[in-house]
């Protein structure tokens, strides 16, 4: 048997089997794809991801909001970005104010005794 024939033979199955799966893709119940975006329920409850602010007096106030970039002063699903600090962002549709905070604020320290 020549060397070619012994290749295919030893390729064979192995490589029809199609493509390897890309071992970073996140697990299936994490991940969405682009094309089921539509389909995929929404929170409620929109989700603060990032906010950038620039150091010098009157730059810019950026964002991200549900993966959407935005403004201070732009509309964000119908309720304006009234104010944007280091961790959170104020939005307000007519009289209903809603704080979207990066980090979930987190409960006093309780004390154990007297003494502390």
């Amino acid at each position: 048997m020549s060397a070619v024939s012994l290749a295919l033979v030893w390729v064979g199955p192995a490589g029809a089997a199609g493509p390897l799966p890309d071992p970073t893709r996140p697990p299936a119940r994490l991940y969405t794809p682009a094309d089921d975006a539509a389909a995929a329920p929404q929170s409620m409850e929109p989700q603060l991801q990032s906010v950038l602010i620039a150091r010098h007096a009157g730059g810019r106030h950026v964002a991200v909001i549900d993966g959407q970039t935005v403004r201070l002063g732009e509309q964000f699903r119908g309720a304006r970005v009234a104010r944007m600090t280091d961790n959170e962002v104020v939005l307000v549709k007519g009289r209903e104010q809603r704080v979207l905070r990066l980090f979930p604020r987190t409960p006093s320290p309780q004390r154990l005794n007297e003494r502390d």
